[in-house]
C-alpha cells in the first residue's frame, strides 16, 4: 500500500535527482530492521462467496471495527481503504484482500508477537461479520468473476490497465495473497549483494512458499498459481531484472530500468490517467498537461513495479504465496539469515551461479507448476532448497540465533517435499464438495 504524501513534493529533473532516493536510504549495520507485509483471502463463512466493501459481512464494516480500535483512517471519496497505525498500516487489495503491513522489527520474535496480536483482532472483528480467513494464496471458491471489487481509484485505472499488457493482470488482482518481507541496505555495495542473492534464489523460495494449488474449486496441477499468475501480468513490470546479477551499480540500473517503464498515473489530489506508454523518462523530460515530475510522482511509480525484488528505501522480497501463519512467520528470518550475513549471503548466491538468465526465466515459468520438482542446471529446485535452508539457518545462527525455532516450518517443507500446496491438495480431497468443511480446513486456526 502506498499512501501519496504531495505537501513536500520537490521536482525532479535528471536521473541523479532519482538516484538520490535510494542513496539516501542506506542505513548502518545496528539500525537494520526488518518489515513484513501479508494478504489473507476473506470467506463469507456460511456461504464462501466473496466479501463485498459494503453491507453486512462488508470489508468496509471490517475497516471500521478495526478503525474503532486504533489507528487513523484513510479515506477516499468517502470510503475507508486503510487504517494506519503509528509504524503499521492496514490495507485492502482489488479483491478484498486484507493486508498488514507490520512495523519493522529488530527481532523476528517481535514481529510473531505482532502477528499473533493482529490475528486475535482479526477474529474478534471478523465474528459477528460472519467472515472467514483462509491459508492460501489464491481464493479457491468461484471464479473471478464472482470476486467484488474494492472501491478504490487506483485500482479503477489499474483494472482498465491490465488487460492491455497481459492475459493475467485481473486475476493477480483480485485472487491472490502473498506474504513479502521488506530488508534494510547499508549502500549501494550492499544493495547490489542483496539484491543478486534475492533473484538468484527467489525460484527456490517461490517453490518452497508454495500454497495456491485450488483454481475455479479444481484442483489445478500447479503448485503455485499465483506465481503461475505473474509470469503474464504485466512483464514490463514483473519478473526477473537481468541487470540484477551483473550491475554493482544497482541505484543507477534499477532507475535506468524504471524510467522507461509506463506510467499507471500521477496524483495530484485524485489519481490522474495519464497516455497509455507514457514512461517516466518521457514525464520527467515533457511533463504532461502542465504539470511536472516530482520525488513522490517517483516514489509512487516505484510502488507500482512488481519485479520478484522490488528497491526502493529497502528492498523487498515478492516472491511467495501467502500460506499459514507459521509459513508468514518463517520468512522473515529466513531472509534475514540469508541477507543479513554475508556468508550466508555469498553461499546462497553461489547455489545458482552457473544459471544463463535464460536458465533462470525457465525455471520461473516452470516452478509455479512443477515446484520443488523442477530441474535446475544438474539438480532439483528441492535439492537446492535443502541446501539454501541449511545456508540460512546458518547465517541465522550468527545474526540473531533466538530466531532459528521460527525456520521450523519450512525446514520441514524442505525436508518432506510436501509443501504446503499438497497439503491443501488433500484437504481439498478430504472434503470435496463441502464448501463448510473446507472453509474450516483451509481457515487460519481461530479465524475460521
Amino acid at each position: 500500500m502506498h499512501l501519496v504524501d504531495e505537501q513536500e513534493a520537490v521536482p525532479v529533473r535528471s536521473t541523479q535527482d532519482l538516484l538520490a532516493y535510494f542513496a539516501t536510504a542506506g542505513k548502518p549495520r545496528e539500525a537494520w530492521r526488518i518489515g513484513s507485509e501479508h494478504e489473507l483471502i476473506g470467506v463469507i463463512k456460511a456461504t464462501g462467496e466473496a466479501p463485498p466493501y459494503d453491507g453486512p459481512h462488508g470489508i468496509g464494516a471490517l475497516l471500521a471495527a478495526f478503525a474503532a480500535r486504533q489507528g487513523t483512517p484513510v479515506l477516499e471519496n468517502g470510503h475507508v481503504i486503510a487504517i494506519q497505525r503509528d509504524d503499521a498500516q492496514i490495507t485492502i487489495e482489488p479483491g478484498g484482500q486484507f493486508e498488514l503491513a507490520a512495523r519493522p522489527i529488530s527481532t523476528d520474535s517481535e514481529l510473531a508477537t505482532d502477528l499473533r496480536a493482529y490475528i486475535k483482532e482479526l477474529a474478534v472483528a471478523s465474528r459477528p461479520l460472519g467472515l472467514a480467513w483462509l491459508a492460501c494464496g489464491l481464493r479457491p471458491f468461484g471464479t473471478r468473476a464472482d470476486i467484488p471489487w474494492m472501491p478504490k481509484a487506483r485500482y479503477d485505472v489499474m483494472r482498465d490497465y491490465m488487460p492491455t499488457v497481459g492475459t493475467r493482470g485481473l486475476d493477480m488482482m483480485q485472487r491472490t495473497a502473498t506474504v513479502q518481507v521488506n530488508l534494510d541496505f547499508a549502500d549501494e555495495a550492499d544493495a547490489a549483494a542483496k539484491m543478486r542473492c534475492l533473484y538468484s534464489v527467489t525460484s527456490i523460495l517461490t517453490a518452497l512458499w508454495a500454497a495456491s494449488p485450488i483454481v475455479d474449486e479444481k484442483i489445478s496441477g500447479y503448485q503455485t498459481y499465483r506465481a503461475w499468475i505473474w509470469r503474464d501480468t504485466d512483464n514490463a513490470r514483473a519478473g526477473l531484472v537481468p541487470f540484477a546479477f551483473d550491475r554493482d551499480d544497482i541505484f543507477t540500473a534499477y532507475t535506468e530500468w524504471a524510467l522507461d517503464v509506463p506510467l499507471y498515473f500521477i496524483y495530484r489530489g485524485g489519481y490522474v490517467r495519464v497516455p497509455a506508454g507514457l514512461t517516466f523518462r518521457q514525464f520527467m523530460r515533457d511533463g504532461y498537461q502542465g504539470e511536472q515530475a516530482t520525488d513522490s510522482d517517483w516514489a509512487l511509480h516505484l510502488s507500482t513495479l512488481f519485479p520478484e525484488g522490488r528497491l526502493k528505501k529497502f528492498i523487498e522480497v515478492r516472491g511467495c504465496d501467502c500460506g499459514s501463519l507459521p509459513m508468514i512467520e518463517a520468512l522473515a528470518p529466513m531472509m534475514r539469515g540469508l541477507l543479513y550475513d554475508e556468508n550466508a549471503r555469498a553461499a546462497a548466491t553461489a547455489l545458482t551461479a552457473s544459471l544463463s538468465f535464460a536458465d533462470r526465466q525457465r525455471i520461473a515459468d516452470e516452478v509455479p507448476k512443477r515446484g520443488l520438482q523442477t530441474r535446475a542446471g544438474t539438480h532439483t529446485i528441492g535439492e537446492l532448497a535443502k541446501q539454501l535452508v541449511a545456508i540460512a539457518r546458518d547465517g541465522l545462527a550468527r545474526v540473531q540465533p533466538a530466531s532459528l525455532p521460527l525456520l521450523a516450518p519450512v525446514e520441514e517443507i524442505a525436508a518432506s517435499g510436501r509443501t504446503q500446496a499438497d497439503q491443501i491438495v488433500d484437504l481439498w480431497q478430504q472434503h470435496a464438495g463441502d464448501r463448510a468443511k473446507l472453509i474450516a480446513a483451509l481457515a487460519h486456526p481461530g479465524l475460521g
